[in-house]
């Protein structure tokens, strides 16, 4: 274990400190240029920590995937999923979550650090219902810090770039895997005919 980094002294002193552009970004707020990039989001990862572990949840929406509700305080609607509530379950029991915001086309990412509350107010619940569905909950976040993501990962990844889009008939579907999964007992190729029409059915 001798080439292992165990100590921030080393860390440190392997990395050295960060230049100024990497601090200096950083506010307790959503400012005006940081709400441009999170308005413009239809997509951000949360993530989340438990007494099971950590998470890390895709929300997507049509148009912005949270609304801003003032310059410390974001609004994102649990719409429609799997309800395993995986990470409803971590924020009650430890309200601490970082988002990554991406914007299709945009090499910079937007992150946010804060803390969160499941909440159930009618009044946040019909703010955020959509085409007459409603939410069955909502995720309060309370901004702690607030930054822009360079673009070096993206820029690496090529991640926007068409041409290098995987063909999904060289991948296993989400009916073959479950298949695989449970014995045969879910999924296979009818999960797989049927989900266009469920998606549609039970997107919001």
């Amino acid at each position: 274990m001798s080439h292992v980094i165990a100590s921030i002294e080393d860390l440190e002193a392997l990395y050295g400190q960060p230049n100024a552009a990497s601090t200096v970004k950083e506010a307790a707020r959503i400012t005006p240029q940081y709400r441009a990039l999170i308005e413009a989001s239809p997509f951000v990862a949360l993530a989340t920590s438990g007494p099971e572990g950590l998470d890390c949840s895709p929300r997507g929406d049509a148009g912005q995937v949270v609304v801003i509700q003032d310059e410390t305080t974001l609004l994102m609607p649990d719409r429609r999923g799997n309800n395993r509530t995986d990470s409803l379950r971590n924020i009650i029991r430890d309200p601490r979550v970082a988002l990554m915001f991406l914007i299709p086309g945009l090499g910079n990412a937007m992150r946010v650090n804060g803390r969160a509350i499941v909440s159930v107010d009618p009044d946040l619940i019909g703010r955020l219902t959509v085409e007459g569905q409603a939410p069955r909950s909502v995720i309060v976040i309370t901004v702690e810090a607030a930054y822009f993501q360079c673009a070096r990962a993206i820029v690496r990844s090529d991640l926007w770039n068409p041409d290098r889009f995987f063909d999904a008939a060289q991948l296993p579907t989400a009916g073959q895997i479950l298949q695989t999964m449970s014995q045969g007992e879910e999924g296979g190729p009818d999960y797989d005919a049927g989900w266009a029409e469920r998606a549609g059915r039970t997107l919001w």
